[in-house]
């Protein structure tokens, strides 16, 4: 199989890109905003350009992680939301449509409203915000793009990762240094081991599965507990941890706070182990080696999504 992976820059882009060599693909990797060695530098929101690299790539399928998840910020730049999140992936779609390639597009479930949670991929949705909103509209209209559509919505993920962004890194070099971590108490979701999510993907375009997947972790579980399960997953003092509701932490957007997802069709249907979130934190220790992200720049917990 011969894949490209557009975005693969980011956590699961770059475990995507691990995945497909390791199971003997043929793989091409792209950049937009965070240049790696041996990536192919490309604007997903030029489509034309888009479109010769699909071409060029000669791909069987289309993996396309790349978007804009900063919460907060989509919701005070909706159309950037919407260009990075709808509008770029249904061209890219169409142009994987084309070329007769398959595409994957990556979502949240923060399609929906988080009022009973977890949820099974035939739930209706209901975003309550411009990032949510823009991810179920992406999905509609890459399923109407192509046959061989395949969306996955995932949910908290976390791993090993070059930029060391995710949550996991934000609260291990915040407990480090010893400064304030607010986690959400009213937050449900299913955190997910991205190495696992990048290795169903792999598993269902091998088997040309198509339509909605929830590739998740195996437990939901509130902010607050998923940080106390970090600090003792990755022996740390957790003291400077202070929970809070999300009305105190007054973030921009609208979270759903019973969120998560079910993933009963993929424990069905894929041979791919998903892990609860003890298990994945061991691997991404594990692969880590120790205990790193000691860098000074962190963002806020009030932009993780």
């Amino acid at each position: 199989m011969r894949a490209l992976v557009i975005g693969a820059s980011g956590q699961v882009g770059a475990a995507l890109l691990r995945v497909l060599r390791a199971r003997g693909h043929e793989a091409v990797g792209t950049w937009a905003h965070h240049e790696f060695p041996g990536l192919v530098h490309l604007d997903f929101a030029d489509a034309r350009a888009v479109e010769r690299a699909i071409g060029e790539a000669r791909a069987d399928w289309v993996l396309c992680p790349a978007a804009l998840s900063h919460v907060d910020y989509c919701e005070a730049h909706p159309d950037e939301a919407f260009a990075a999140n709808r509008h770029a992936p249904l061209a890219a779609a169409q142009a994987a449509a084309g070329a007769g390639a398959g595409f994957v597009y990556y979502s949240s479930d923060y399609v929906f409203d988080g009022h009973a949670g977890p949820y099974a991929e035939e739930a209706p949705t209901h975003p309550l915000g411009v990032y949510g909103r823009s991810k179920a509209e992406g999905e509609q209209a890459v399923l109407g793009a192509l046959a061989r559509a395949l969306v996955v919505r995932t949910s908290v993920v976390y791993g090993p990762e070059r930029q060391e962004k995710n949550f996991v890194y934000q609260l291990i070099r915040a407990c480090r240094g010893r400064r304030p971590f607010r986690p959400a108490v009213d937050q449900r979701a299913s955190p997910s081991y991205n190495e696992d999510v990048a290795t169903a993907t792999v598993e269902c375009c091998e088997r040309e599965l198509r339509g909605i997947w929830h590739l998740a972790g195996a437990d939901t579980l509130d902010r607050m507990a998923f940080a106390r399960l970090v600090c003792r997953v990755f022996d740390l003092d957790g003291s400077t941890l202070t929970p809070a509701t999300t009305a105190e932490l007054g973030q921009k957007a609208a979270r759903p706070l019973d969120g998560g997802l079910r993933i009963a069709k993929a424990r069905a249907q894929l041979a791919t182990r998903l892990r609860g979130a003890e298990d994945g934190l061991r691997a991404m220790r594990t692969a880590l080696g120790g205990v790193r992200g000691g860098g000074a720049g962190v963002d806020p917990p009030g932009n993780l999504r």
